[in-house]
């Protein structure tokens, strides 16, 4: 084989190896086991559910010291976040029990992934009952959650579920039995 063949077959395989991509592995904030809860529950209809935009993406952002983001360009979410966001709520209020009708915005203030520490989400919500005039608005809830993370993406994920399943429980306590305030987390 002439000497040119195999610099010019050599030169192909770098070029290919290093067009190679890893794999994009996708992840949901709705867990594998369906929330469990009394079926045909509250109509909780979610007016809308919003993010910061630095989060609002399919791929998975990280913090990274006091100021630094990290955008992983190999860990997705299945949607956007604010999307996986509304439909892991949906499935967690499913079996919701309620006298109510009641409408729910979420807007997120905080979803910080810190990998090797904790998943934190602040958000403030707010639950209204259908039929109900401006006059006697329903207060304003902001919760914060934490959860411990282990140092993989998936640890990261998990603990972002449970954060999920504790704000849904709230927001079910709350269309549950109207409290004069809002439900403390535990």
């Amino acid at each position: 084989m002439p000497l040119s063949l195999k610099v010019s077959l050599l030169s192909l395989a770098v070029l290919l190896a290093a067009c190679r991509s890893d794999p994009i592995h996708y992840h949901t904030l709705t867990p594998a086991q369906p929330a469990t809860g009394s079926p045909g529950g509250a109509d909780i209809q979610i007016e809308r559910v919003t993010v910061p935009p630095q989060v609002d993406r399919p791929q998975i952002v990280i913090r990274q010291g006091n100021s630094g983001l990290a955008i992983l360009e190999t860990e997705w979410w299945g949607a956007s976040l604010s999307d996986e966001l509304k439909s892991a709520l949906v499935d967690q209020l499913s079996g919701t029990a309620s006298q109510r009708k009641v409408s729910l915005r979420v807007d997120v203030q905080r979803f910080d992934s810190v990998p090797g520490h904790y998943a934190l989400v602040d958000v403030k919500w707010r639950l209204k009952t259908a039929g109900t005039d401006a006059s006697s608005a329903p207060p304003t809830c902001r919760t914060t959650l934490q959860t411990p993370a282990g140092s993989t993406i998936d640890d990261l994920v998990g603990a972002h579920q449970n954060n999920v399943k504790r704000l849904a429980s709230l927001i079910s306590k709350m269309a549950s039995a109207p409290l004069n305030g809002c439900p403390s987390a535990e």
